[in-house]
């Protein structure tokens, strides 16, 4: 029941997973981008979190994979890559109540990545399309994006140098709170995940 908080995990992975996001300052709103080498690619993260920050609640993985695709060549336009998996591997709310953590990522629903900005080797951008649930002890819930049946983003950088993609926001909130949750968390309440994901192979991009 205290693992309501693994609902917002799902983006973690989400997200996690090959996303990108917010804008930055110095860096330049670009239109086209280059790819290389492209094609199908993994992300791994250890430790990744999701966070109710409404009450506080935590919820970690121990793991996070995913798979996707990247696309490959130089005038490319949004999205440049799509997650069609995200699994979650060993998870616990507070208390260490074990949770199980699901992603909606397929490849009939894949999620998008969309890159906004870049400057020196950092690019900014968002992943698209994330919805998942959490179950455990008589706990169940959904995240989604500010309405319960609508998608949500998360935002993060890509880095050239380390080949890690960083997730640092979005607007995940969570929903479907049942009453085993004892409180933890709250139909509506925001969430922010935490996590680095290795790409591989690593990915050069760059705009334009």
């Amino acid at each position: 029941m205290r693992k309501l908080i693994g609902t917002g995990l799902v983006a973690t992975a989400v997200a996690l997973t090959v996303g990108l996001g917010a804008t930055s300052s110095v860096a330049t709103t670009a239109t086209t981008w280059t790819v290389q080498p492209g094609g199908s690619i993994t992300g791994k993260a250890s430790h990744p979190t999701l966070k109710d920050t409404a009450t506080g609640t935590v919820v970690t993985c121990q793991k996070m994979t995913t798979s996707g695709s990247a696309k490959s060549g130089s005038g490319l336009t949004n999205p440049l890559g799509r997650v069609t998996s995200v699994t979650f591997t060993t998870c616990t709310g507070p208390a260490g109540v074990a949770l199980t953590v699901t992603a909606s990522a397929s490849k009939t629903h894949p999620w998008p990545l969309d890159a906004l900005t870049y400057s020196s080797g950092v690019t900014h951008g968002q992943l698209h399309g994330i919805m998942g649930s959490l179950s455990g002890a008589g706990c169940t819930a959904t995240v989604a994006g500010p309405i319960a049946t609508t998608p949500g983003t998360v935002s993060g950088t890509y880095t050239n140098s380390t080949h890690v993609l960083k997730a640092s926001g979005g607007n995940l909130h969570i929903w479907n709170v049942s009453s085993g949750c004892l409180g933890l968390a709250h139909n509506g309440d925001p969430a922010i995940l935490r996590g680095n994901v290795t790409i591989t192979p690593g990915l050069t991009i760059t705009s334009p």
